[in-house]
C-alpha cells in the first residue's frame, strides 16, 4: 500500500475514537501490550515525561517539547487527535513522521492487526513508540489519549508525571464525578516517580496525594508553588513575570500563545522543569524563554486561540467541554469587538446543555455539523440552543457556516469558531 492507502487501511479496518466514539476504547490494555512485545517493547528504548489531565494537557506538552528542544535535546512528541494530517501526532523537534515510515510499520505489523484487532489508537501509539525508540532520541513527551489508568499510553515509567487539571468530560467513559475522573487520570502516576499536578482543586486534590503516597512519589501542585505575578497581552504574545516564594524565577517572559487559559498551563511547565532540576536533563533558563516564545514554530501547535484572518478577526479554539468553554468566553470578553457572531458544531457525546448553557444569547450563531460519524446534526444542535435562547441558522457544512459567518460580519466584529476539535480542524 501506499501512503493514502495505508491511511484508509487504518481508518477502515480499526475502531477510530474520534469517529465513532466510546466503542472505540478499549478498557484494558492487551492489545497495547501485546503489539509492543512484538516490537521488542519499544517504550523502554527511550526516556519519557506523560502528561495527563482534562484541559491543557495538548498545550502543556508542545511547551515542554519546545523547551527540550531549544535545550539541545532531540525531542520525540505523541499527541492526539491530529488536526489536518495524522502524521502531527508523532513528531521529533517539530518534525512530522515520514509518510514512508507509517506506511512500513502498518505494513510489517499487519498480521497482528488482523490477529489482535486492536484500536485505531493503539496502533498509533505502538507506531509513536516505535519511532521514537528507532531515532533514539533523547526524551518524549507523551499526552494521554483519554483518562489514563487504561490508556495505551500508560504502558511507559517516565521521568515525570503531569496532570494538568481534572474538570467533566468524556462522563459516559470515566465516571460521572470529577472523584471518579480523577482516580482515572491518577493512575498514570507510578511508584516512585515524581508527579506535577498543575491546579489544586480541593474536591480532587486527596486522590492524587493518596496515588502519590502509596507508591512513594513526591508530588507537588503547581499553583501552590508558583504564581504569576503580572501578565499582559502584548501584540501576538502573553507577557508574564513567574515567581516562587522566594523570588522572581521568570521575569518578562513571552508566550505564543495568548488565550489566557495558557496561564495555567505555562505553570504547570515551569514546575515540571523546576522538578527535573537535578535530573540528568540540563534545561537552561534561555531555553525555556527561546522555547516558549516560539512554541507553535518549534512544534507546529495549531489551533489554541489561534486568529485566522483579520477584518473581521475571525478566531478559532479547540475547547470543546464546560471548563474548555468557560475559558473561551473569558478570551472573548477581552478581545475588543462589537457584535459576535459564533460559528459551532459539536459531537453526539458531549454535554451539549452544559455547554449551550454558558454561551451568550447576544451572539449571532450558525450551527454546523463537522464531517464525521459521532457530529451532532446541525439541526438538532440548532433545536437544543433554542431552549437556551441561543438563535441562528443552521449549515450543512463547518466552511459553508464559516462563510456565511464572514458574509454577515461587520469589519469591527468578531468571529469565534468552535465547540469541537473537529470543527477547527475543518477551519484549519
Amino acid at each position: 500500500m501506499n501512503y493514502k492507502e495505508t491511511l484508509d487501511y487504518l481508518y477502515r479496518k480499526l475502531p477510530m475514537f474520534t469517529r465513532v466514539g466510546a466503542v472505540a476504547f478499549k478498557k484494558d490494555l492487551y492489545n497495547t501490550i501485546a503489539m509492543c512485545e512484538k516490537l521488542d517493547n519499544p517504550q523502554n528504548k527511550f526516556k519519557s515525561i506523560h502528561i495527563g489531565g482534562t484541559n491543557g494537557k495538548g498545550s502543556t506538552s508542545h511547551m515542554l517539547a519546545a523547551i527540550f528542544q531549544q535545550a539541545g535535546y532531540k525531542t520525540g512528541l505523541y499527541t492526539s487527535p491530529h488536526l489536518k494530517d495524522f502524521r502531527e501526532r508523532i513528531r521529533i523537534n517539530g518534525e512530522m513522521i515520514s509518510e514512508q515510515f507509517v506506511v512500513d510499520f502498518i505494513d510489517q505489523q499487519q498480521e497482528i492487526i488482523e490477529d489482535i484487532s486492536p484500536s485505531f489508537f493503539e496502533v498509533t501509539v505502538a507506531m509513536a513508540f516505535s519511532y521514537f525508540a528507532n531515532a533514539q532520541v533523547d526524551i518524549a513527551i507523551i499526552e494521554v489519549g483519554l483518562g489514563g489508568r487504561l490508556d495505551s499510553t500508560n504502558i511507559i515509567t517516565p521521568e515525570l508525571s503531569v496532570i494538568t487539571n481534572i474538570s467533566l468530560d468524556h462522563t459516559n467513559i470515566l465516571g460521572n464525578t470529577l472523584l471518579e475522573i480523577a482516580a482515572e487520570k491518577a493512575g498514570i502516576i507510578k511508584p516512585g516517580i515524581p508527579v506535577v499536578i498543575g491546579e489544586n482543586d480541593l474536591e480532587t486534590a486527596d486522590v492524587f496525594i493518596r496515588q502519590a503516597e502509596q507508591g512513594g512519589s513526591q508530588l507537588v501542585f503547581a499553583d501552590q508553588e508558583l504564581k504569576i505575578e503580572r501578565s499582559e497581552r502584548v501584540d501576538d504574545h502573553l507577557k508574564l513575570t513567574i515567581s516562587n516564594a522566594d523570588r522572581r524565577i521568570y521575569e518578562n517572559l513571552e508566550l505564543d500563545l495568548t488565550g489566557t487559559y495558557q496561564l495555567k498551563n505555562v505553570l504547570t511547565v515551569i514546575q515540571a522543569i523546576e522538578s527535573l532540576k537535578g535530573s540528568p536533563y540540563k534545561i537552561p533558563q534561555q531555553a525555556v524563554y527561546n522555547a516558549l516564545k516560539n512554541v507553535k514554530a518549534l512544534t507546529g501547535l495549531q489551533g489554541r486561540w489561534q486568529i485566522l484572518s483579520h477584518q473581521p478577526l475571525t478566531i478559532c479554539d479547540t475547547g470543546h467541554n464546560e471548563a474548555g468553554i468557560k475559558e473561551v468566553l473569558k478570551n472573548i470578553t477581552e478581545t475588543p469587538h462589537e457584535n459576535l457572531h459564533i460559528v459551532i458544531g459539536m459531537v453526539k457525546d458531549k454535554d451539549i446543555n452544559g455547554v449551550l448553557s454558558l454561551l451568550p444569547a447576544t451572539a449571532k450563531y450558525y450551527f454546523c455539523q463537522p464531517q464525521l460519524e459521532r457530529a451532532l446534526p446541525a439541526n438538532e444542535l440548532a433545536d437544543e440552543a433554542g431552549k437556551h435562547n441561543l438563535e441562528g441558522q443552521t449549515y450543512e457544512t463547518v466552511p459553508e457556516a464559516l462563510k456565511a459567518a464572514q458574509m454577515e460580519a461587520g469589519v469591527n466584529d468578531l468571529i469565534f469558531v468552535g465547540g469541537s476539535t473537529f470543527v477547527v480542524a475543518e477551519v484549519l
